[in-house]
Order: structure tokens, then sequence, then C-alpha cells
């Protein structure tokens, strides 16, 4: 349980939901934990004192992942809090379900500002801190990455680049800092269970995913060989295959 003791971890977008997920389970394996939030103060508060509960040093940066200047400063800030930075999480992402021939720029250009453009603001912010510490990143990327969604190229395309990004980044930043992305499936996170039903039917595994799936696929990549760069890990099921 504290396989991670005396590392810090940076996970972004995670005052709720997944995130807060995958925030929770670094701090459980003994690591201290900043997070990042661009509108969701309250919950981000709140996800704090439960990664504290944890006995690990907790802390909360407002950051728009869209902004270079913003994350650079969530960056420096985080980095000056702890005194270091052993492993980023790029969790922050957009989803939004849109006909393919009636997206416009502005959803196309928001889409990628965030689940592509965001990631690498963070890593290359992140980069001489992870270097210094022979440091992770893990991307969340989506099936959607890996297979064609009719109404959500945006979201696919997105996610997509993504993936490249992770095998490209992970060439570039060797061998100091190994560089990996867990693509989910359907997941389910408070949710009713039964909107989603028909995808559990269609999955080989018979049930849609949980957060905590998620979140061992990232500590797998977060505590095993440093060795193990440049992988996509599909955590959905048996669903795209």
């Amino acid at each position: 349980m504290d396989s991670l003791q005396g590392r810090v971890a940076l996970v972004t977008g995670a005052a709720k939901r997944i995130g807060r997920i995958l925030a929770l389970t670094l701090a459980g394996s003994g690591a201290n934990v900043a997070i990042t939030y661009r509108d969701s103060e309250t919950e981000a508060e709140n996800t704090v004192k439960e990664l504290k509960a944890f006995g690990r040093d907790a802390h909360a940066v407002r950051c728009d992942v869209r902004d270079p200047a913003c994350v650079e400063g969530a960056v420096a800030a985080v980095a000056k809090h702890f005194g270091q930075l052993d492993l980023l999480v790029n969790n922050a992402g957009v989803f939004e379900t849109a006909v393919l021939e009636q997206i416009s720029i502005a959803q196309w250009d928001a889409m990628f500002e965030t689940n592509t453009r965001g990631p690498f603001l963070m890593a290359k912010a992140a980069h001489p801190h992870l270097k210094a510490a022979r440091g992770r990143i893990i991307n969340i990327g989506s099936l959607g990455g890996l297979h064609p969604w009719p109404t959500h190229g945006h979201y696919c395309t997105s996610k997509a680049a993504l993936h490249m990004l992770t095998q490209t980044m992970s060439k570039a930043f060797a061998p100091e800092i190994s560089v990996n992305c867990v693509a989910p499936g359907m997941i389910v996170n408070g949710e009713v269970a039964e909107d989603y039903e028909h995808f559990a039917k269609k999955t080989p595994m018979k049930r849609n995913g949980t957060p905590e799936d998620v979140a061992a696929a990232v500590m797998f990549f977060a505590t095993g060989p440093h060795f193990i760069t440049g992988q996509i890990l599909s955590v959905d099921g048996g669903l795209g295959l």
C-alpha cells in the first residue's frame, strides 16, 4: 500500500469523477498528490480533504490546461509546494456527442485544446522536474482513440492524437521519463447503470468498467517497471475486440 511512498503525483482535472478516484488511489499507495481544477473549486477542496485523510500532503491548484501561462504557473506552484514532481497524470478532458457534418470549427478546436494540447502543455512544463526525478507521465486516452465512433468524430480524433503524442513523447523523453497511456472504454461513474446496460451486453466481460478499473491501470504504469514505455493500455473489458 506504500509503493509510492515519498513520491509526488500531479493529476489534472481531479476534483471529481474519474480523476478524483485516480488521485485517491495514488494517495492510498503512499503518494503526496496535487490536483488541478478549472471551475470545480468546492469539489477540489473536498477532494484535498479526502487525500489528506490518508496522511499525505495534498494541494489543489486552479489550472486551465488550455492556457500555456496558466499551465506553467500551476506546475511551478506544485513543484514549489512539494519540492519535487515524480508523476504526471494527464486526466483532464472533455467529451461531446455530435453528428460529424454538424461539428463546428469552434467545437473541433475546443476538443483538441483540452484533450490533446492540454497534455502537451502539461508535459512540456513538467518535463524538467520529471527528468530530474526519472519520473513518469500517464495520459488518459480513450477506446474512442482506437476505434471510430461516428457520432464522436472530434473526440475520437483528439484522443487518437493523444495516443500518438504518448508514443512520440516516450521516445523523445527517454531514457529519463517513461510515458504511457490508459485508454478506458465504457466507464460508469455514478450514472444510472441501466442506461448503459446495452454496452455491458456487448462487452465480453459482461459489465461496464468502473473508475477503480482505470485507477488500477494507472497504478500499473505508476509502479511497474520504468522500462515499460510508449504503451496504450485499453481498459474496456474486451469491448474493443
